[in-house]
């Protein structure tokens, strides 16, 4: 009778084993995207055929191309406005630790990007601003993404975040013609209700005819108001995260 039990016991343990690593793998597991890089985003304009998410959540019209090679037509002076092809959005990385699953990979992105950069002769001019939909962010768990409509973020009550170029950005010739660039976006970044100076480190690239941008800044959360997040099984999260932008830009008119 005691061999049975301990055997009954031991099988007992080994099916609540499986269905506690069931539940992780299917609820809890962390596929958090890839951090943002230029060859990924450039990846989402390389297939115009295929249509990827847009600012306003349009779907471009099937079998829709942009035009080939690097060149912008007319050049590059004009106002350039988020695209419907490729892929754009804005976005939050922070490290998490939950009760009985460790270190998550906590990613959060929305592509309700809307705004411009207006480009006069070889330089991107101050001025220029791009304003996010933070109420549309979305991760890999809706209870993550509920709990920041009323904590950390607030979404609810501060539903957008927006960047304004203060500086203005100099192309390279080489730029036109299909040269990646490495450059700084000096500017302001309001975020939870708080508008602090910035300097974002960026990489773009003309290609097929579409100007794609992406960086990343450490965003300290005492820095803008912004309180820890709190729920049962969340054990403690960084005081700090990463905010990432990607973003595909054509020319007007």
């Amino acid at each position: 009778m005691n061999r049975k039990l301990l055997l009954f016991g031991g099988g007992g343990l080994a099916v609540i084993a499986a269905a506690v690593f069931a539940a992780w793998f299917f609820y809890f597991r962390s596929d958090a995207p890839e951090e943002v890089s230029l060859e990924g985003a450039l990846e989402t304009v390389r297939t115009p055929t295929v249509p990827g998410p847009t600012a306003a959540g349009a779907t471009p019209a099937g079998g829709a191309t942009q035009p080939a090679g690097g060149s912008a037509s007319g050049g590059l002076d004009g106002t350039w406005t988020v695209a419907t092809a490729g892929e754009t959005f804005v976005g939050y990385r922070v490290q998490e630790e939950l009760a009985q699953i460790g270190a998550v990979t906590a990613v959060g992105r929305t592509s309700d990007v809307k705004g411009s950069v207006t480009i006069k002769g070889n330089r991107v001019e101050p001025g220029s601003t791009f304003t996010a939909n933070m109420q549309a962010l979305k991760s890999d768990r809706s209870q993550r993404d509920n709990a920041l409509r009323t904590q950390a973020l607030e979404t609810n009550r501060f539903p957008t975040s927006t960047f304004t170029l203060k500086e203005a950005v100099t192309l390279p010739a080489s730029f036109a013609n299909g040269e990646p660039l490495t450059t700084t976006l000096k500017g302001s970044l309001e975020l939870h209700g708080v508008t602090r100076d910035v300097e974002i480190p960026v990489q773009a690239k003309l290609e097929n005819g579409l100007i794609v941008v992406v960086g990343s800044l450490e965003i300290r959360f005492a820095d803008y108001d912004i309180a820890q997040p709190r729920a049962p099984i969340v054990l403690s999260v960084d005081d700090k995260g990463v905010m990432e932008i990607q973003l595909v830009l054509q020319k007007q008119g």
